[in-house]
């Protein structure tokens, strides 16, 4: 009942902040800058941003808030906390600014270090992803309302992979054990290519190299309410506000249990799975 009340609440949040971009993105009137670690942040990311913190604080004075915009709280704050916000304002920035509209915003409940409702909006659609955890995932259109499912791959099927505009086919290509058979979808932002696959238009995504838990929060568990599965290049479940950073490790995005993902895809141990 807790998770239902918050809902709409977050999904109305996640629209306003989503109109803001969008008008910003139509408009061109932005600036941009850059983090330490060299990735794009606009003025756009930080005034969606101070839209979702207003209205979460406002609908849950008690519950911190984690952003990827925000200052990042020591884990000696935070490794307690029974629940928190995790959010991104607004997730592909790099798309936002290369102009193709695949972005989106991403506003995730975490309980007891596991995602427990979550929520994804892309203003240029203006469609709705949703879920709370243990009453399914959710696409919603405009006023249309479709509950989503994985993919119900069959053998012999073309495996459909989602992957990134921006960065190179190769390292993905790499990574399978079988390279025939296999189509690629391309699309950006993390939260949406995650998206795909819990609504079966994709079979997984695999994702190297940096992102935040802010980035895999909200589709956790959509994905998982979708019938799939989010775990790390060795095969384990990620986990969420653990680590001194809120760095994830490189990650796969998985549909239909049934398919042999481990005959298909190359456990990776890296360095920062290691050191994380």
């Amino acid at each position: 009942m807790f998770l239902s009340r918050l809902l709409d609440p977050v999904k109305s949040a996640a629209r306003e902040a989503g109109a803001e971009l969008w008008q910003l993105y139509q408009s061109g009137d932005f600036e941009q800058q850059q983090k330490a670690d060299l990735s794009p942040v606009t003025s756009a990311d930080l005034a969606a941003n101070r839209i979702i913190i207003n209205r979460l604080s406002e609908l849950t004075p008690d519950i911190p808030v984690i952003s990827e915009e925000s200052y990042c709280i020591p884990l000696g704050q935070r490794q307690d906390w029974p629940r928190y916000w995790l959010i991104d304002p607004m997730d592909g920035t790099q798309e936002f600014v290369a102009r193709s509209g695949d972005f989106a915003v991403s506003i995730a409940l975490v309980e007891h270090g596991w995602p427990a409702l979550g929520v994804i909006y892309w203003p240029k659609e203006d469609v709705l992803y949703y879920a709370t955890r243990g009453h399914g995932a959710f696409k919603q259109q405009r006023n249309l309302i479709n509950r989503i499912r994985v993919n119900e791959h069959q053998s012999g099927d073309i495996l459909k992979i989602a992957i990134s505009r921006r960065q190179p086919l190769q390292p993905i290509v790499d990574l399978l054990q079988n390279k025939h058979d296999v189509e690629y979808v391309a699309l950006g932002s993390c939260s949406l290519k995650s998206c795909l696959v819990a609504e079966g238009k994709a079979d997984c995504y695999l994702r190297l190299g940096p992102t935040g838990e802010w980035d895999t929060g909200a589709v956790h568990v959509i994905v998982e309410e979708a019938g799939g599965k989010i775990l790390d290049s060795e095969f384990t479940p990620l986990s969420y506000n653990r680590r001194d950073t809120l760095a994830n490790p490189d990650f796969m995005v998985m549909g239909q249990a049934s398919i042999p993902w481990q005959q298909l895809i190359k456990a990776r141990v890296t360095e920062r799975n290691l050191t994380a």
